[in-house]
């Protein structure tokens, strides 16, 4: 007589995913295989992540990759190897994509405002201050800044509202009257010609009127054809409404003569 091995038919009734281990002749013990629970007849894969969320961090997903295997991956908003995530301030990476002049706040994961500091407007990604100091930001009007500051025309820092027009830096760099004027001691009369006092005018509000008061103390004619605005019947305005906390500037192609 010789002992029957109870695994060696049909594994012995065990699962697939289970070992057929021989005990005494004629029987045998199923022992469910590593990452899987079960009677060892029924082996049902261990998922980790239904448990203390698979070890992973609470603000971080876990996903099964296999029997009793899983991976930590941090959730949107939070860094880290998934076993610890930190939660990553939007405002702590070029604040967070608001204006240089602009309070960033994180308000919730992935949210955050942007607020125009104190003395500054627009919508938080765009903050201007007053119009002397976006004149020399930007590239186009900086010529015009540095030449307030070369003749001490200090008007345009005060509360306003101030209108500027404002010759683009490539005509005031190249049109050759400007060293006449600035040899002959009327440079200042005519930057002050470009400035307009107590009105804050914006492209839609030139459109409707005729003539208006320059700082220098004469008029400016103002008139509309073709779809453009023209100063003068000579100088066109090319880009308008860069509007700042104490008014707003329009650029020109000429320069304003008195």
């Amino acid at each position: 007589c010789s002992a029957i091995n109870a695994c060696e038919t049909s594994h012995g009734g065990c699962s697939a995913k289970a070992e057929c281990r021989r005990t005494t002749p004629g029987n045998r013990a199923c022992i469910c295989n590593a990452g899987y629970t079960g009677d060892g007849i029924v082996c049902i894969e261990i998922n980790p992540c239904l448990e203390n969320n698979g070890g992973c961090d609470r603000n971080a997903e876990c996903t099964q990759t296999g029997p009793n295997q899983a991976v930590c991956n941090c959730l949107k908003g939070y860094s880290g190897d998934g076993k610890r995530c930190t939660y990553i301030s939007l405002c702590s990476q070029n604040n967070g994509g608001c204006s240089e002049f602009a309070i960033c706040n994180d308000t919730e994961l992935t949210e955050r405002t942007c607020t125009c500091k104190p003395n500054y407007i627009g919508d938080g990604f765009q903050c201007r201050g007053n119009i002397f100091q976006e004149l020399l930001r930007n590239s186009n009007t900086s010529r015009f800044y540095f030449h307030l500051e070369a003749f001490s025309i200090k008007d345009v820092t005060g509360p306003g509202p101030f209108t500027l027009f404002v010759p683009h830096t490539d005509t005031l760099n190249t049109d050759p009257r400007v060293k006449d004027w600035i040899a002959k001691g009327v440079m200042a009369q005519i930057l002050r010609y470009h400035i307009v006092g107590c009105a804050n005018l914006l492209y839609s509000d030139l459109t409707t009127i005729t003539n208006i008061t320059s700082l220098h103390g004469d008029l400016i004619h103002i008139s509309y054809s073709q779809n453009s605005l023209l100063l003068n019947d000579k100088a066109e305005i090319i880009l308008s409404d860069a509007v700042g906390t104490n008014g707003v500037i329009h650029v020109i192609n000429q320069i304003l003569v008195p």
